[in-house]
């Protein structure tokens, strides 16, 4: 590869595309609710959630200075990530704190990057992440699940039209906005029924003394807010 294919290499990543037709922006939000509220389809897709709950908790880790030791995913949708460190302080909380609102910060990521029109850019930076993600998983099940999801966003990446690469690059930015505000209702009805009592909130109030339903509440506003914020921007024409 020469320099001309490297400069027109990062043009086509870092360049904008047109926005999609307002049907196919709400077309896509309407195929993401659908994966989220039936149950069914919801235990299957939240696998994708999982990814990138664990990789919040991940990223999290090594941005405070922990040692990440791995992550595991399971099959029943459940996820733990393993970091070395103080047990204790402020980067062991951030840590314990990034799982639940990951999704939803991803997605509005993902939403600030679709209403610039940097859909190449959107998916060329999940794949990476994927990618990085991949090196640090540590079970089989995990292995794959990844494994398929970046074979996914490749495919996508390198063999479909630009209409295809927007459809899906929306696709998944509103599944993350949509898929990231279940997960914390769904652990606030564990916990009133007794359940989930070492959950990320739990571990955070004992970290912290805070009440565990401060930081569900934490969590509710972060995932709701940047759902409503993301969608503005998604809509916005």
């Amino acid at each position: 590869m020469d320099i001309a294919d490297i400069e027109e290499l990062w043009d086509r990543v870092t360049g904008t595309q047109p926005t999609p037709e307002m049907w196919l922006i709400v077309g896509t939000a309407v195929v993401a609710l659908a994966a989220v509220v039936p149950r069914g389809i919801w235990l299957v897709a939240r696998n994708t959630i999982t990814i990138a709950h664990e990789g919040g908790h991940g990223l999290v880790a090594l941005l405070t200075g922990r040692k990440l030791e791995g992550i595991t995913l399971h099959s029943d949708t459940s996820g733990l990530t393993v970091s070395r460190g103080k047990p204790t302080g402020f980067g062991m909380v951030l840590t314990a704190a990034a799982g639940y609102v990951a999704p939803s910060l991803l997605g509005l990521g993902g939403a600030a990057l679709l209403g610039q029109g940097r859909i190449t850019l959107l998916l060329w930076g999940a794949t990476a992440l994927l990618l990085a993600l991949l090196v640090m998983v540590r079970n089989a099940y995990g292995l794959l699940t990844v494994l398929l999801t970046c074979a996914l966003f490749l495919l996508v990446s390198w063999l479909t039209e630009p209409e295809v690469q927007a459809a899906f690059a929306y696709l998944v930015v509103w599944f993350l906005l949509l898929g990231g505000v279940r997960p914390v209702f769904e652990l606030q009805t564990k916990r009133r029924r007794g359940a989930a009592r070492d959950s990320d909130a739990d571990q955070l109030a004992r970290l912290t003394n805070v009440p565990a339903l401060v930081w569900l509440i934490l969590f509710h506003a972060v995932t709701l807010t940047s759902l409503i914020g993301a969608a503005g921007w998604l809509l916005d024409r």
